[in-house]
């Protein structure tokens, strides 16, 4: 870990305290504001289809202005999102915050890029290590994000005012350390549009089942977490209790990243991601047990161990299937599969938890993981056959 990987997972942490709060507070602003219940996360849907829509634009502008400069136009949008969102917010204009989490989601697509960035910091033969540490800074926002939302809500008159404008300081901040950082100098224009095709680079099995994988591990996550801040209102439990159920979650998303990278050099990725879609299955099973404090806290920290898993694990699976020259063409793909299943669950979430209850959400989980299983399986396979063929 050299200055530069220390100071990306500190920028991984910032990113993550913006992430947590948004999805701990826009449900019940939007539920506040909304003109009909089934409305209420599409501010939560807007951050991410946001984060959808500028993944092209994101991928071009990397291209162009490199690592540090881009990473800073990402934060300036954070800080003018998030004044927008306290704006609105405090003026009860439901359109407007969901217009200005669509403006942060090209913060948040242009975050996502911190993850491959760290490949580029380390030597090569310590690339998965990289990329799990980096991610291990998410801790920050486990800690940080939760606690911000439930202190900085009676900030205002209107709630949680307080906490957008919290969000736009932790930004500045972030700009303040991108300034220390260095990153490799921008590629030369010729080799941006060099190398294969996205049709080309879908059909390597690699990238292909990396992109599934990462996105509906992803999706799975962000359906129950997202919906758990008013499924536990709905239980009648304080906000409080929901503040300490995402910290915990949180926490398992990240505290893996101190290890994760081992158990990938060790035992490969794709026993790590079918390690992680097991844990999506038993944190299913655990939330369909009961909806007390206990069975959220322990349903939703091992939905956030097995996202560490399956995404850090189709990361550096995804490492291996694309040349250095493809590297903006491939990572706008599969962050544009992370957001756009991000954006379905978003609203789907909403819309289940409030017309259907927590027990459907949870049973319509189980769909994409068993797709996550198939794409696994399909890709060993295809994996131990030329192996098996050598071998005899």
């Amino acid at each position: 870990m050299n200055r530069n990987l220390w100071l990306l997972a500190i920028l991984q942490g910032l990113f993550l305290t913006n992430n947590v709060t948004f999805i701990a507070i826009n449900g019940l602003v939007g539920l506040s504001l909304a003109p009909y219940g089934w409305m209420a996360t599409l501010p939560v849907m807007g951050y991410v289809v946001g984060s959808a829509l500028f993944t092209g634009l994101v991928a071009r502008t990397q291209a162009r202005l490199g690592r540090r400069r881009g990473f800073q136009l990402g934060l300036a949008v954070a800080i003018a999102s998030s004044l927008l969102c306290a704006y609105a917010a405090n003026a009860g204009h439901f359109w407007l915050l969901c217009a200005s989490t669509l403006l942060a989601g090209y913060y948040a697509a242009n975050a996502s890029l911190y993850r491959f960035a760290s490949a580029e910091l380390a030597a090569p033969a310590f690339k998965e290590k990289a990329v799990s540490l980096v991610m291990a800074g998410g801790l920050i926002g486990a800690v940080v994000g939760p606690r911000l939302a439930a202190g900085t809500r009676d900030w205002a008159v209107a709630p949680f005012v307080g906490a957008y404008l919290a969000l736009a300081g932790v930004a500045l901040l972030a700009l303040a350390l991108l300034a220390f950082m260095r990153f490799p100098p921008v590629a030369a224009r010729a080799a941006l549009h060099s190398g294969r095709t996205v049709r080309q680079l879908l059909a390597q099995p690699a990238f292909l089942v990396a992109a599934l994988a990462g996105a509906l591990g992803y999706g799975v996550m962000n359906l129950l977490m997202a919906a758990t801040p008013l499924a536990m209102q709905q239980c009648g439990l304080p906000f409080g209790d929901a503040a300490f159920v995402l910290q915990w979650h949180v926490i398992g998303m990240f505290a893996p990243g101190f290890f994760t990278g081992h158990l990938i050099q060790r035992f490969g990725a794709l026993k790590v991601m079918a390690a992680g879609a097991g844990l999506n299955l038993l944190c299913i099973v655990i939330a369909l047990s009961g909806v007390e404090l206990q069975q959220f806290t322990v349903s939703l920290f091992l939905l956030g161990l097995g996202w560490n898993f399956l995404f850090t694990g189709s990361t550096t699976l995804a490492l291996t299937a694309y040349a250095p020259e493809e590297k903006d063409r491939a990572q706008a793909v599969l962050n544009f599969a992370v957001f756009a299943t991000l954006a379905l669950s978003s609203f789907a979430s909403g819309v289940l938890v409030t017309t259907q209850g927590w027990t459907w959400l949870n049973l319509g989980s189980l769909l994409p993981v068993a797709a996550i299983f198939a794409g696994l399986g399909w890709l060993s396979f295809r994996t131990a056959r030329p192996a098996t063929a050598a071998g005899a």
